[in-house]
């Protein structure tokens, strides 16, 4: 009956014509509410369907039966989940912070009876360093988390982070699955209130830009608090306290400048402090220089101080004067870089200098306080100091910099290409090798550099785009693959491929450009979107065929090939396998055995499971000694066929050695497929308490790589078992799951699936086609 009450409603929604948002201000519901009311999650209060059917010109009284029945309807027994880990992403605590007494009492005053804060006051002035100081010595009073998101508002040659991502990191912080957050601004603004008013959590936005930057991120009621820093007045919002920097007083500047040089020397402390301004950040540059040079008075300072009657912003000049020319140089290298940080080898490529020498000079820019080194061998600059250093490289020498340190990055998505077995033919090259590159002499390591330098080599990719740095635009592009394929990602992956096209094109290379296609293809593909993915790859097959390149052709046939299955079109498959196969010389193993799979997963499509076990019978030992994703793949396969034959233990096997594969390699969403299997397996076996935990430790992974053509691939075999196994309820809920995401993103070849699996769950129908859909 909470069904059937659900579809009224949703029948009412539909009828008012308006969104959730416009709904929320007429009957006085908030939306995140009315989505568990439309979804069937819960039942909504009478008078909430009273304006409902105000809203859509009905009458609301043949709806009571139906809602006194869905009130009373017991709810759903639900396993109570592990609450998530307390979040905690405050940046360290500043060292030698002094003074602002004042401005803490009252953050102390307000984090008791006042939602939002807001620091402003010039640049260097040292809002961040408060914020944090203050969210640190608050943080016992916040147990629900402590948040920090830098919205990059002032950041030089950053764009900033704009609402929509905003809450979709913050969102995704409190624990929110990326399929559990909607799209749009204000959707995800109420969703933020509604989750954020009951935790009693601090978060800090940093560095915003304006108050239309923050607006959106605002909590509602509840108990959390707010800290947003900015350099402009938040005068625009209400019920906001305001809590404005100057500079020092002298008295702090000076315990300021004291603590940060390490001692007292003799000397006129006065002085430096008035030609710094008493500016925090100035101050903290200009002791690093006396801290490090212990020959030096204060008077020294004062002297070089004087040089050129220097300006309160030229405090950074004087100590970019005082570096020798190749520090100056690395430090205006630096200000170019585009991501969060960078490494010793990132900053040797990036100057065309040997590590080593790299090394020393960043260190030196680290002990003057124009450079941070906020983990070991990791270096980042403030974003003051960013902009003067890029004020110190030309326009002409940018370009050449961008497409060394690209080279950097793409030299090492080569090498872990190596080790992570990707099987696709991709010519790419590295124009200008790096000096050096770690040693990335085992998967492990590989695969630990590429997550440590995600950030930065997406970061560097979007700007080798933007300068027409071609080769390594369409390098990263593609390398891109690597990690996206294992950790999810194929939309991000697709918009990358889409961006470097152009460059692809442009390269002339027909070899370079067959495989972009192809990777365009597989995008698609993976995204659900089948009948985009067709031409490209068709594209791709005809220029490898003018090429020579029988084995990226072949590759583009086993793709097409899962198509076919994807849209059961078995029988088409297994013709395109076949053709695939007898274009490759002799000694391609590995495309060869990959041939091999793609038939037996059809044969499984096709009822054929004897055949499908042979067929892979015949390669395991040789996909065992390829890779072991090759060698799950023959696992996959062969526990399919086996669950088809009757055999779930032995199903259950196989599915439990691919987890262990799929954990061993750090593949994510091959881990989601394999515990898919094994939940199917266990259902098979009686063992439903242990499937449904299979089954939703892969719902979790896959929600959190934000998958949803893939979600829905692991809920329809999940469903057909429940359903297989007697359990209707569930395979409807599953199928119902299914249908949703299917819908919502438009994978219209699996809407039908869903749609059929749900009808036979009421109407049983032997050997109904929606069995006939692939698991892949």
């Amino acid at each position: 009956m909470r069904e059937e009450l659900a579809g009224r409603l949703r029948q009412l929604r539909d009828l008012t014509g308006r969104s959730l948002r416009e709904l929320e201000r007429d009957v006085h519901v908030s939306s995140s509410s009315l989505s568990r009311y439309f979804s069937g999650q819960a039942v909504p209060p009478w008078p909430t369907v009273v304006a409902l059917c105000r809203a859509a010109g009905r009458d609301p009284r043949p709806l009571r039966e139906m809602w006194e029945r869905a009130k009373d309807e017991p709810q759903p027994s639900v396993s109570p989940a592990a609450p998530p880990p307390v979040r905690n992403d405050l940046p360290h605590d500043v060292t030698a912070f002094t003074g602002r007494e004042a401005e803490l009492d009252a953050l102390r005053a307000a984090a008791r009876d006042t939602p939002v804060v807001a620091i402003d006051g010039m640049g260097g002035v040292g809002k961040s360093a408060l914020a944090i100081h203050a969210a640190h010595l608050l943080a016992a009073e916040f147990p629900d988390g402590r948040l920090y998101l830098d919205l990059h508002g002032f950041t030089p040659g950053r764009e900033r982070v704009e609402p929509a991502e905003a809450l979709r990191v913050l969102l995704a912080a409190l624990g929110l699955p990326p399929g559990g957050i909607p799209d749009g601004v204000a959707e995800r603004a109420a969703l933020w209130r509604s989750e954020l008013a009951t935790r009693r959590a601090i978060v800090l936005l940093d560095n915003a830009a304006d108050a239309d930057h923050v607006r959106d991120l605002l909590p509602g009621a509840g108990p959390g608090f707010v800290v947003i820093t900015s350099r402009r007045r938040m005068v625009e919002l209400d019920g906001v306290q305001p809590i404005s920097l100057d500079v020092l007083p002298t008295e702090e500047a000076a315990q300021l400048f004291v603590a940060s040089a390490g001692g007292t020397r003799p000397g006129d402390v006065g002085e430096v402090l008035r030609r710094c301004g008493n500016l925090p950040l100035a101050i903290r540059v200009a002791a690093a220089r006396l801290r490090h040079r212990p020959a030096w008075t204060l008077d020294t300072l004062v002297e070089r101080l004087r040089e050129g009657e220097l300006a309160v912003p030229d405090v950074f000049e004087m100590s970019l004067r005082q570096l020798d020319p190749a520090q100056r140089r690395m430090f205006g290298l630096l200000g170019l870089v585009p991501g969060e940080d960078i490494d010793a080898y990132g900053a040797a490529a990036l100057a065309g200098i040997p590590p080593a020498n790299a090394r020393w000079l960043l260190e030196d820019l680290v002990d003057v306080h124009l450079v941070q080194e906020p983990a070991p061998g990791r270096y980042r600059m403030h974003d003051l100091l960013r902009q003067v250093a890029r004020a110190e490289t030309t326009v002409a020498g940018t370009v050449p910099a961008i497409a060394r340190l690209a080279d950097y990055y793409l030299s090492g998505m080569l090498a872990v290409k190596e080790l992570v077995e990707v099987f696709v033919p991709l010519p790419v090259t590295v124009s200008q090798p790096p000096p050096a590159r770690p040693l990335l002499g085992d998967y492990e390591t590989a695969v630990d550099w590429m997550d440590t330098e995600w950030a930065n080599l997406t970061a560097v990719f979007s700007l080798a785009v933007e300068l027409s740095i071609d080769a390594a635009a369409v390098g990263l592009g593609q390398l891109a693959l690597i990690s996206h394929a294992r950790r999810g990602g194929v939309a991000q992956l697709h918009r990358g491929l889409e961006a470097s096209l152009a460059a692809a094109e442009r390269l002339g290379d027909r070899r370079l450009l067959a495989s972009h296609r192809y990777l365009l293809g597989f995008a698609l593909t993976r995204a659900g979107r089948m009948a985009e993915a067709e031409p490209e790859l068709e594209t791709a097959r005809g220029l490898m065929a003018a090429e020579g390149d029988v084995v990226g052709e072949a590759f583009t046939l086993l793709l097409l090939a899962e198509i076919r299955m994807h849209t059961a079109d078995a029988e088409g498959a297994v013709a395109l396998l076949r053709r695939a196969t007898g274009l490759l010389p002799p000694g391609e193993a590995a495309v060869r055995v990959r041939g091999s799979t793609g038939l037996g997963y059809a044969l499984v499509q096709l009822g054929r499971y004897r055949e499908a076990r042979e067929v892979v019978l015949e390669v395991v030992e040789t996909a065992r000694g390829l890779d072991r994703q090759t060698e799950r793949r023959c696992l996959e396969v062969l526990g399919r066929a086996a669950l088809g034959l009757g055999d779930a233990r032995t199903a259950l096997d196989f599915a439990e050695q691919a987890v262990a594969l799929d954990r061993a390699t750090r593949h994510p969403i091959f881990e989601a497929a394999s515990l898919t299997d094994a939940a199917v397996a266990l259902r098979h076996l009686g063992r439903a308490e242990e499937a449904t935990a299979r089954h939703a430790e892969a719902m979790r992974i896959l929600e959190r790589a934000g998958e949803p053509h893939r979600i829905v691939l692991c809920l329809l075999p999940y469903a057909r078992a429940c359903r297989d196994t007697g359990d209707p309820d569930a395979a409807a809920r599953h199928f119902r799951a299914a249908l949703a995401t299917a819908t919502t993103h438009r994978l219209d070849y699996l809407v039908s699936a869903a749609r059929a699996g749900l009808d036979r769950v009421s109407r049983p129908v032997p050997g109904h086609p929606d069995d006939s859909r692939p698991q892949r």
